[in-house]
């Protein structure tokens, strides 16, 4: 039972829930002016010059959400670490991340983007889009979504980690 009481303890500790809401934030502004940025790039393709950028409010608490992946990330790590037999190289560690990232910003971008479209709100439509599944999620968005969570995960990180 103490052992128990003790692991859920440590746990929460790695999660720190006293700056979980400023990493929230941080997250979420990030994910605004990432947005922002790639959807001004976009227009060039479309001979728009005026590289206006565009997101939705509903956005906010969807990026937000990056700030649950660096947490994930070191519980991964300490999961799979006393399995390795050596010390676990720095690019390794970047790419395992970046991965882990990726596949959890698919998921959630296809269930928010569900639960939105049911509602009629889903602010993207990647429909007639390739490599597009229920015209939710673009799979050819993996490197970005793979570098996107690198940055969550940078922006989040305690000094001196």
């Amino acid at each position: 039972m103490v052992h128990t009481e003790s692991m859920k303890t440590k746990t929460l500790n790695k999660l720190n829930l006293k700056v979980l809401p400023f990493n929230f934030f941080k997250c979420g502004v990030t994910g605004w002016c990432l947005e922002v940025i790639f959807t001004s790039v976009e227009s060039i393709m479309r001979h728009d010059w005026r590289l206006m950028g565009r997101t939705s409010l509903l956005m906010f608490p969807i990026y937000g959400c990056g700030a649950l992946l660096g947490p994930i990330g070191r519980g991964i790590d300490n999961w799979i670490r006393p399995a390795q037999s050596a010390v676990s190289r720095k690019s390794d560690i970047t790419i395992r991340h970046g991965m882990l990232y990726m596949v959890l910003i698919f998921v959630a971008e296809y269930i928010f983007g569900y639960l939105l479209k049911a509602r009629g709100m889903c602010p993207w439509d990647y429909t007639g889009r390739s490599s597009n599944i229920d015209g939710l999620i673009r799979l050819d968005f993996a490197p970005l979504w793979f570098i996107t969570g690198l940055i969550f995960e940078q922006i989040t990180k305690k000094k001196g980690r």
